[in-house]
């Protein structure tokens, strides 16, 4: 083993050990319950992740070890400490294949792939997908984009509204409401797609 492997090592270590002194119980037992099934989930509030986070900086390597526990912990530190600039297309496939939860889902949206220069890309591919949590965290991304101001072209906003129409119509709550605050944030876009959004899905939504 290397000195950076080893240095990435004890990390990684000192990080799991921390989590037993910041655990909560309470949270853990409601996440299980609610069908959040990590081999091991300490119930860590995201502030305390995310000061964590601030602790440790950007470190891919460190990132790539955490994402590899399957500790709910560990894997929403990765997204956070991963830089955008090393997470390639290919690693964000690898990462969403092992993403079987909403929660991760939107943390991988929210903290990584919303600022990789492919994320529109692959939004629109998994919004197209017949998982949901692909197309929970295709959704998420979108709206941040929609929010940033980003206007998906002519073919981009029927491909999203043919898509969106369908989701909304999702036995999956966590869908339905997570395609449901993409599409407010599709008509903060303008007149134009609020238009388009209330032809579409008249009768599905109110607007």
């Amino acid at each position: 083993m290397n000195s950076i492997n080893m240095e990435t090592n004890d990390k990684l270590k000192n990080i799991k050990q921390s989590f037993r002194l910041v655990m909560n119980g309470p949270a853990s037992q409601s996440m299980r319950e609610k069908g959040l099934n990590y081999k091991i989930n300490w119930g860590v509030p995201f502030t305390t992740l995310r000061d964590m986070a601030a602790e440790y900086g950007k470190d891919y390597d460190l990132a790539i070890a955490l994402f590899k526990e399957n500790i709910r912990e560990c894997k929403i530190l990765a997204t956070m400490i991963m830089p955008v600039e090393k997470f390639e297309a290919d690693l964000a496939d690898l990462w969403m294949e092992q993403t079987d939860n909403q929660e991760l889902a939107e943390m991988l949206a929210f903290n990584l792939l919303q600022y990789t220069p492919y994320a529109p890309a692959v939004a629109y591919k998994w919004i197209a997908s017949d998982n949901n949590v692909y197309q929970i965290c295709g959704y998420s991304i979108l709206s941040r984009l929609f929010m940033n101001g980003q206007e998906p072209n002519d073919r981009g906003m029927d491909e999203y509204l043919d898509q969106v129409s369908v989701a909304l119509r999702a036995e999956n709550t966590g869908l339905k409401h997570t395609a449901l605050n993409s599409v407010m944030r599709f008509v903060e876009l303008g007149d134009a797609f609020e238009k388009a959004a209330r032809v579409t899905l008249k009768g599905i939504v109110e607007i």
